[in-house]
C-alpha cells in the first residue's frame, strides 16, 4: 500500500492508497475511455425539483450520512486515472447537489488528483450544480482550477420556478442567477442545462433568447423530462405525468430553437443536440450516449463507492459492485455491463430498424422506451414522434453543414449559402419553400 501526500493550504495529510490495485492487464472488453458521474452527496439536494428522478435514490441507503469518505474519494480518483488510456481524463461531480459536501472536499480532491495523475495525462474537472449555493469563494476556486460548470436553469423566472423549488416550495430562480453572476464575475467556464417539460415546452424562443441575451450563454443543453406515471414496479405503464414534455412538443421546441440558432447564432452559440446531430450527418461516432448505437460507458458512482450501470438506472438490479472491492475498470468491463450497453441496440423494435433517421437517433435512451409501435411491438421510445420531426426538419441544413466541413470550411458558412440563394428558387435547406420565404430572407 503506497501513500500519496496531499496538501491544502498549509495543511497536509497522507492518504492510504487502499482498495483494489490496477489489474495486471486491461480486460479485453474494457473501453478505451469511459465516463463516471461521481456523486459525493448521493441523492441529497437542497432543492426539491418536482420532476427530479434522483431524489428518491436516497432510499437505497437508509440511515446513511451521504458524504463520500476519504478512502472512497481516493479510490475513485486513483482507479479512474489508472483506467483511462486517453490523455485527458474528466472527473465529473454531480448529485443530488454536490456543493453540499463543501468546498474543502473539492480542494482535497483537486490536490489528490494532481498527485495521482500519470505522466502524459491531464485532468479536467466538471461540476453539475443548481448554483444556489455558489459564492465568490466557490467561483474563485472553480476559476483557479478551470472547472467546467454545468448550471441547471429552466428559462426565465416563471418557467424556471414552475418546478425548480426548494424544500419549502419556495422559488429558486434568484439564487440560481446570483450563483451564475459569481461565475460570470470570475470568468468560470459554464454551460446551461435546461430541462424541457410541461411548463416550458411551449416557450422555446423565450427560453433560448433568455439564455443567449440575458445569461450570455454560449453552451446550452436541452434535456427532455419524461416522468412515468405510476409506481416503479408498474413497468408496463405507458402513462406520463403532466410535468413531462409531450413528444410533439419536444420536436417543436427543438425545431424552433434550431431555426433561431441557424438564422442568428451558428458559430457563436453551441447547442449540444445540434452538435450531436451534425456528428451523425458526418458519420462520426455519437458525441452523447443517448444517440449512440450502444451505451454502457457512462456509469454512476454513489457516495459510498457503489457503481451502477447508468445515472438513470441507479437500482439494485443494476448495481455492478463497489470500487473498494473491485477495480473500476473491471466493473465497467464486466459482462453484465457490456450486455446492458449492447441491449440498447439489440432491443430496438423492427420499425426503428427501418427508420430513415435511425443513424441520428438509435432509439435514444432506453429509459424512455416504454410505448408500443403502431404494429404493437414493445420498446418504442416515448419521444419518437418529436425526434422524427426534428431530424427530418434539419436534414437539408445538416447536409449543407456536413459538406462544408468536409470541404474544410466552417459550418457557419451555411449562412452565406442561404443569403446567396436565388429568392424565387427552392431554399437550399430542403424545406421546399422559396428561399425568399425561408432562410434566404
Amino acid at each position: 500500500m503506497r501513500e500519496v501526500q496531499v496538501g491544502v493550504g498549509d495543511r497536509s495529510c497522507s492518504v492510504a492508497s487502499g482498495g483494489p490495485a490496477l489489474p495486471l492487464s486491461r480486460p479485453l472488453t474494457a473501453p478505451s475511455s469511459f465516463h463516471v458521474m461521481a456523486k459525493p452527496t448521493g441523492a441529497i439536494c437542497n432543492l426539491d425539483c418536482r420532476y427530479c428522478f434522483y431524489l428518491d435514490k436516497k432510499s437505497l441507503y437508509p440511515g446513511d450520512s451521504f458524504r463520500m469518505p476519504e478512502d472512497v474519494l481516493e479510490n475513485y480518483l486513483r482507479q479512474t486515472l489508472e483506467s483511462q488510456t486517453a490523455p485527458v481524463v474528466t472527473l465529473a461531480w454531480q448529485g443530488g447537489e454536490p456543493t453540499l459536501i463543501g468546498l474543502p472536499f473539492f480542494r482535497r480532491a483537486v490536490v489528490m488528483a494532481d498527485g495521482l495523475v500519470r505522466e502524459g495525462q491531464r485532468v479536467e474537472h466538471s461540476l453539475q450544480t443548481n448554483a444556489t449555493l455558489l459564492t465568490r469563494e466557490w467561483a474563485e476556486f472553480l476559476a483557479e482550477h478551470d472547472f467546467l460548470v454545468g448550471v441547471s436553469l429552466d428559462g426565465p423566472r416563471a418557467l424556471h420556478d414552475a418546478y425548480r423549488v426548494d424544500k419549502r416550495g419556495a422559488p429558486s430562480f434568484d439564487k440560481v442567477m446570483r450563483g451564475l453572476g459569481h461565475l460570470h464575475e470570475h470568468n468560470v467556464r459554464y454551460n446551461l442545462l435546461c430541462t424541457v417539460h410541461g411548463a416550458n415546452e411551449a416557450h422555446p424562443l423565450e427560453v433560448y433568447r433568455f439564455f443567449r441575451d440575458e445569461c450570455g450563454a454560449q453552451f446550452i443543453q436541452f434535456i427532455p423530462i419524461v416522468e412515468r406515471d405510476g409506481t416503479e414496479s408498474d413497468d408496463r405503464s405507458d402513462k406520463v405525468t403532466g410535468r413531462s414534455v409531450t413528444p410533439e412538443g419536444w420536436g417543436r421546441f427543438l425545431i424552433a430553437v434550431f431555426e433561431e440558432w441557424l438564422s442568428h447564432d451558428i458559430g457563436a452559440v453551441f447547442v449540444q443536440s445540434f452538435d450531436a446531430a451534425l456528428a451523425s450527418w458526418l458519420h462520426l461516432p455519437a458525441t452523447i450516449c443517448v444517440f449512440a448505437e450502444t451505451c454502457g460507458n457512462a456509469v454512476a458512482l454513489e457516495h459510498n463507492g457503489d457503481v451502477y450501470s447508468c445515472d438513470h438506472f441507479v437500482e439494485s438490479e443494476h448495481l455492478l459492485g463497489n470500487i473498494s472491492e473491485t477495480h473500476l475498470i473491471e466493473l465497467v468491463s464486466s459482462p453484465i455491463q457490456r450486455r446492458f450497453g449492447e441491449a440498447k441496440r439489440d432491443s430496438l423494435p423492427r420499425s426503428c430498424l427501418k427508420c430513415d433517421v435511425r443513424f441520428a437517433c438509435n432509439g435514444e435512451c432506453p429509459k424512455n422506451r416504454f410505448v408500443t409501435t403502431p404494429e404493437g411491438e414493445e420498446g418504442l421510445n416515448y419521444l419518437c414522434a418529436g425526434y422524427r420531426d426534428f431530424f427530418h426538419h434539419i436534414d437539408g441544413s445538416m447536409r449543407l453543414m456536413a459538406d462544408l466541413l468536409r470541404a474544410k470550411r466552417p459550418a457557419s458558412d451555411v449562412g452565406s449559402i442561404f443569403a446567396k440563394a436565388p429568392r424565387n428558387k427552392p431554399c437550399p435547406c430542403g424545406s421546399g419553400a422559396k428561399a425568399k420565404r425561408c432562410h434566404g430572407s
